[in-house]
């Protein structure tokens, strides 16, 4: 029983640490892109440059929100499964 505790946390582990991985490239590329475009409609038209910050910082929040679900899950993944007490037993020895 324990084993298959140890199999399922590392495995939880792992997948964690991917999906952080995932979230965090897929965030900061999409932040990339969205900062560079709201660059580029600035230097078209600098008297909408207000309205712009305005939208490009309510949409690099949203952005990043979805990075911090993604953290969220991660530490449900580690911290809060059916075998954490064998787990934990595990690391108490």
């Amino acid at each position: 029983m324990e084993a298959k505790a140890l199999e399922f946390f590392i495995a939880c582990v792992f997948a964690a640490g991917f999906g952080i991985a995932i979230a965090a490239f897929g965030c900061g590329i999409a932040q990339g892109l969205g900062l560079r475009a709201a660059v580029e409609g600035i230097a078209r038209n600098p008297e909408s440059s207000g309205k712009v910050t305005v939208t490009m910082l309510i949409g690099l929040a949203l952005i990043e929100s979805l990075c911090i679900y993604a953290l969220v899950v991660a530490l449900i993944l580690i911290f809060a499964h059916p075998q954490a007490a064998a787990i934990a037993k595990l690391f108490m020895k």
